[in-house]
């Protein structure tokens, strides 16, 4: 019985293998940025240079929660290694494009790899490690996501300065192959194959709605306005798919998100607050630096530096964390906090105005990315902690859908509401022209932009609040002390003569 009960010795050289794949989920989403211009310089196709980045996200965005069920049923390390290799093609091919047609088609088999790297990941862990270690193990992890923001586009403006633009791809080569050789050995565990239909309308309904949320988030407000045909048929057609994929996932024997995973009210509130904080980042993220370019006449590398307090922020909050979570058990204050911190540093980057220091606006993000980082890790820690066993692949697939869904939402609403008060200056201008419009005029859309930004601060501000609000609802539910232990219907142990959810005869692989 003693030895039932005792941890086994973390495979922490097998985790650092998932890790690297967390690195290349994260760093391929920005790495390309900085290399866009060059690439339309030498392939063409202006006007087709967003679905580069669209193509990747969508992919990635519909494959996420389908990684994750294919790793419950036949095996997550195989998912996990499936979905490297996957993602290694993409980027060989997309490094060896010779047109934007090519280029779109092969980034969005990367995405589909993508898609599985950080399911995959979270998944293991959840199997390799108890919770209450997987807190500290899971803050290591968390705190990468933040670097890979700020790294991604200097790497990308390094490479393309320096090598070739080709060179953002196949940076991912090395990379990803010492993660799949770390993996493969550094990692065993007890595969459990379940025969059931994989639930192909469950799927289908979900890219379908998948698809057509974030073609409105990116579309609307920008491509085409908010209540033009196009836009209400997409948000239309999206809210009937989901509301199909819901009825769908009821009857389905084995759903891609089950339903039962939000029987558990910890759950649901996790997704919730994963959404909202999703929302609130990407939406600081992508408009702080257009401050800074804009009203305070950085470069496009010097406003990425600025926002490293904001990286510093959530990297050291969730690393430590993560620290006290693991040796006290007790997580229920983290959202709580969190909620509260990410209100009052938006409210206090309020004072930005077109005279303050860059220093000064450098600094106030610091408050902002704690609050971040207390949501980000306890949001994931109380996700594991709440699914069944053989729901682990689901369950991390689901906090990483609502959180990107969250980020494309977020992005399009409150940038609707900074291009809206922009007025009638111009949106496509440069910093460069900016720079050469006559002092009047130049004022006249720093002005705008910094106002833009405050309404983009009291959007994040409000879904902050609304996240402090929710997060008081979050019970203490102990955390399990093994890994892959079952349990209840809130995380908490399961009754003795209950059947363990990771059987029938499992067989290391």
């Amino acid at each position: 019985m003693t030895n039932l009960q005792t941890a086994p010795r973390i495979p922490y050289l097998g985790i650092s293998g998932l890790m690297l794949g967390i690195v290349l989920a994260t760093l391929d989403g920005t790495i390309v940025g900085t290399a866009l211009p060059t690439i339309v310089g030498e392939l063409g196709g202006l006007d087709h240079l967003s679905w580069v980045v669209t193509s990747y996200l969508l992919t990635t965005a519909v494959t996420t929660p389908l990684w994750g069920k294919i790793g419950d049923l036949y095996g997550r390390k195989g998912s996990y290694l499936a979905s490297v290799a996957v993602f290694l093609a993409g980027s060989v091919l997309s490094g060896l494009a010779q047109t934007m047609g090519q280029l779109i088609a092969y980034r969005a088999l990367q995405g589909i790899g993508a898609g599985g790297l950080m399911v995959g990941a979270f998944a293991l862990i959840g199997v390799l490690v108890p919770p209450r270690d997987s807190a500290k193990v899971q803050s290591i992890s968390a705190a990468m996501l933040p670097v890979a923001f700020v790294g991604g586009p200097l790497l990308g403006g390094f490479l393309t300065d320096h090598l070739s633009w080709r060179w953002a791809f196949y940076v991912n080569v090395p990379v990803g192959l010492a993660a799949l050789l770390i993996v493969g050995f550094g990692i065993r565990v007890r595969t459990e194959r379940i025969r059931a239909r994989v639930d192909r309308s469950g799927a289908l309904l979900l890219t379908l709605g998948i698809l057509t949320l974030t073609l409105l988030a990116s579309w609307a407000g920008t491509t085409y306005a908010w209540t033009s045909p196009q836009i209400l048929a997409l948000g239309a057609v999206s809210a009937a798919s989901l509301a199909l994929f819901v009825r769908a996932e009821r009857r389905a024997e084995e759903p891609i998100i089950p339903p039962r995973l939000f029987h558990s009210r910890n759950f649901a509130l996790a997704q919730i607050l994963s959404f909202l904080v999703g929302a609130g980042m990407l939406a600081a993220m992508n408009y702080l630096p257009q401050y800074l370019q804009f009203a305070r006449g950085q470069s496009s590398t010097a406003s990425g530096l600025l926002l490293l307090p904001l990286m510093l922020g959530m990297l050291v909050v969730q690393l430590s964390t993560g620290r006290i979570i693991s040796r006290t058990g007790r997580y229920r204050i983290y959202p709580i906090l969190g909620g509260g911190v990410m209100t009052a540093g938006a409210l206090a980057l309020l004072i930005l105005d077109v005279d303050t220091p860059t220093a000064v606006a450098s600094a106030l993000t610091l408050v902002i990315g704690a609050g971040m980082g207390f949501l980000m890790q306890s949001t994931l820690l109380i996700t594991m902690n709440s699914a069944e066993p053989r729901d682990m692949g689901a369950a991390s697939g689901t906090v990483t859908l609502v959180r990107t869904v969250g980020g494309s939402l977020g992005v399009a609403l409150l940038g609707a509401v900074f291009t809206t008060r922009l007025g009638s200056v111009d949106p496509r201008l440069t910093p460069a022209q900016v720079g050469e419009l006559p002092e009047p005029a130049r004022e006249g859309f720093r002005a705008a932009v910094t106002s833009g930004l405050h309404g983009v601060l009291l959007g994040t501000a409000v879904l902050a609040a609304v996240a402090f609000a929710l997060a008081w609802f979050v019970r203490e539910v102990p955390l399990r002390s093994a890994p892959g232990g079952a349990t209840g219907a809130e995380g908490t142990p399961a009754p003795p003569g209950r059947p363990r959810a990771d059987r029938p005869a499992p067989r290391p692989s």
